[in-house]
């Protein structure tokens, strides 16, 4: 054991979810590795969001502000049907805000669509329906590519570094594969895009404790490179161990924020959403 949390598999033996080589070397179109925060504030801001589904439908957020510096990890969590994946999808720009806006690197995007906002340095992964099963997991990782205009095989190989399974497998129809390696493939086909800002909507649901931990092993790698994370997490009390800041949401609205070691601190987080 090296001590390093990045270089052991922690008692893993599943060689499906370990990069037995350590910390990946992803770098977004158009930032340096661990660049400083710009001067406009925070990376991302979803400011004051209010709104719901449809022209007509119930406000579901109520007030909400997400704010992600460069390079941090962001956590969502809090209990069912507190708003955590519709926050997510507001600042992503799959439901129009009746209040508030969305401001990524100190531009104001709030009106642009999410194609447009994937072309300004966003990446989404949803919680379910996030790979082409039919397709073979090159293939998956080539659709991550479709904005691209210059040559993206170092950008396909850094990939494959991260996940080394992904390689092994990439002759292989996505849909065959075990429900870790399914979620590779999507976080791997969206940094394929080559983000500043990478969403994800509970990327371990369903996975074993194991495949979790490694998972979000692979998330800090991410994020070490410059790359800002926003995550949903059910799994509420793993995620704020690796967050740098989280968000409690409750009934659509800012319940508790702090950075994660305080949120699990917090008696009433405790109490309330992470089970005493």
């Amino acid at each position: 054991m090296s001590g390093n949390p990045y270089q052991d598999d922690r008692g893993n033996t599943d060689a499906s979810v370990t990069n037995p080589h350590g910390q990946g070397r992803l770098t977004p179109a158009g930032t340096q590795p661990n660049p400083m925060p710009g001067k406009q504030g925070p990376f991302l801001v979803g400011e004051n969001m209010t709104g719901g589904y449809g022209k007509t439908g119930p406000d579901i957020l109520h007030d909400c502000t997400i704010e992600v510096e460069r390079g941090e990890i962001a956590v969502i969590v809090g209990p069912n049907g507190a708003g955590k994946s519709t926050a997510m999808k507001a600042v992503f720009g799959m439901l129009d805000l009746r209040q508030g806006r969305v401001l990524l690197d100190g531009q104001d995007i709030t009106q642009l669509t999410p194609q447009a906002r994937v072309r300004h340095g966003m990446g989404f992964v949803p919680q379910t329906s996030n790979i082409f099963t039919s397709m073979t997991v090159e293939e998956n990782l080539e659709m991550g590519a479709f904005i691209r205009e210059d040559d993206f095989r170092s950008s396909m190989e850094q990939v494959y570094e991260l996940f080394p399974i992904l390689r092994e497998k990439r002759n292989q129809a996505a849909g065959e594969l075990s429900g870790g390696q399914r979620q590779q493939v999507a976080v791997g086909r969206a940094l394929m895009t080559q983000p500043k800002l990478l969403m994800l909507d509970e990327p371990t649901a369903g996975v074993s404790p194991i495949v979790m931990d490694e998972l979000f092993d692979r998330i800090i790698e991410v994020a070490r490179t410059g790359i800002s994370i926003l995550m949903v997490e059910q799994n509420a009390r793993q995620a704020l161990e690796i967050a740098d800041k989280g968000y409690v949401l409750v009934q659509g609205a800012n319940g508790y924020s702090g950075t994660g070691k305080e949120l699990l601190a917090d008696p009433d987080v405790r109490r309330s959403f992470l089970g005493g």
